[in-house]
C-alpha cells in the first residue's frame, strides 16, 4: 500500500508546517490540522483542517471529513505539542496536566480516532513526534520529558499490539530544532518566582537550552525523516534524526543511569 493521504496534527507551523510542505511536494495529500484551521504557507495538496487534539470528538470529526472527501486515510502524524518549564517542587497538578494534555492525551485521542479506519483498510501508518528528551531527561523540563516518554512508550507498546494487522507505528525523536516552540514555551508559577531556591540554576539552564534550540536543526530535517519512513516498506519503530543525536541516543543506552544524569547535570545545571 502506498501512502497518499495523511492527517497531520500541529500542522500550522514549525515541524508540522515543514513536514506538510515536504509531503505535499512528494505527491501526498496532507490534511494539516490545527486549532485555527490555518496553515503557515498555503500550497497545493495541503488542506487546512480545524482540529483540537484536546477536545473530545475533534479528531473523530477530522477523520470523518477526510474519509468523506478522499475515501481513505493512509497515515497519521501526531505532531501537536507544547512545552512547560519549571522545577518539580512547587509546580501544581494543573501545570503538569497542561503538559500531558496535548503531548500525550491529544496524540492518544488522535491515534484512537484513526485506528478503526486503518483496521478496516488492513493498512495504516502511525507516526508520533516525541523528542530525544523522552530518553534524555533535563532538569526543569521533567514534565515535558515525562509526557514525551509516555508517548514513546505507548507508541512502542502499540506497535506490538498491532502486529499482523498491516498497521505500523514509528516514533521520531527530534533533538534541538529552530522553531517558534522556544518563544511559545510556558513557565510554571514556581519558575517565575524570583525567590525560588532554584533561581540561579534555572537562569543558567534556560540560557543554555534556548541557545541550543535557536541554533538547532531546521524543521525540514525532521520532515524528511518522517517522509522517509512513510516511503519505507516497513517503518522503523524508533528514529532519531541526524547522526549526532543518533550517537547521543546510543550513548544513553550504554551509559549507566547515574553517569548519564551526572553528565546532563553538568551540562545543564
Amino acid at each position: 500500500m502506498e501512502v497518499k493521504v495523511v492527517l497531520l496534527t500541529g500542522g500550522s507551523s514549525g515541524i508540522g508546517a515543514a513536514t506538510a510542505r515536504l509531503l505535499a511536494e512528494s505527491g501526498i495529500t496532507v490534511y494539516a490540522g490545527s486549532r485555527r484551521g490555518t496553515v503557515e504557507r498555503p500550497a497545493p495538496r495541503i488542506i487546512p483542517i480545524r482540529l483540537d487534539v484536546n477536545q473530545d470528538g475533534s479528531p473523530e470529526a477530522a477523520v470523518q471529513q477526510i474519509l468523506s472527501e478522499q475515501g481513505h486515510l493512509d497515515a497519521v502524524i501526531c505532531n501537536a505539542g507544547n512545552g512547560i518549564y519549571g522545577p518539580v517542587e512547587g509546580s501544581t497538578d494543573a501545570e503538569a496536566r497542561y503538559q500531558f494534555e496535548t503531548c500525550y492525551f491529544g496524540s492518544l485521542r488522535t491515534i484512537q480516532a484513526c485506528l478503526p479506519v486503518f483496521r478496516r483498510q488492513g493498512f495504516g501508518r502511525i507516526i508520533t513526534v516525541t523528542s530525544v528528551m523522552a530518553i534524555l531527561q533535563l532538569p526543569f523540563q521533567g514534565f515535558y520529558s515525562a509526557a514525551k516518554a509516555a508517548l514513546l512508550s505507548v507508541s512502542e507498546s502499540l506497535s506490538m499490539e498491532l502486529k499482523g494487522t498491516g498497521i505500523e507505528c514509528c516514533s521520531v525523536l527530534p533533538g534541538d530544532v529552530a522553531t517558534g516552540f522556544t518563544a511559545a514555551r510556558t513557565f510554571t508559577a514556581a519558575a517565575q518566582d524570583p525567590g525560588s531556591p532554584y533561581r540561579a540554576r534555572m537562569d543558567r539552564n534556560l540560557r543554555k537550552i534556548e541557545k541550543d534550540e535557536l541554533g538547532g536543526m531546521q524543521p525540514e530535517v525532521i520532515g524528511r525523516a518522517i517522509l522517509r519512513q512513510l516511503r519505507r516498506r516497513h517503518m522503523c519503530v524508533r528514529v532519531i534524526p541526524r547522526i549526532d543525536y543518533g550517537a547521543v541516543g546510543f550513548l544513553v543506552r550504554i551509559l549507566p543511569e547515574k553517569a548519564k544524569l551526572a553528565l546532563l547535570d553538568l551540562l545543564y545545571s
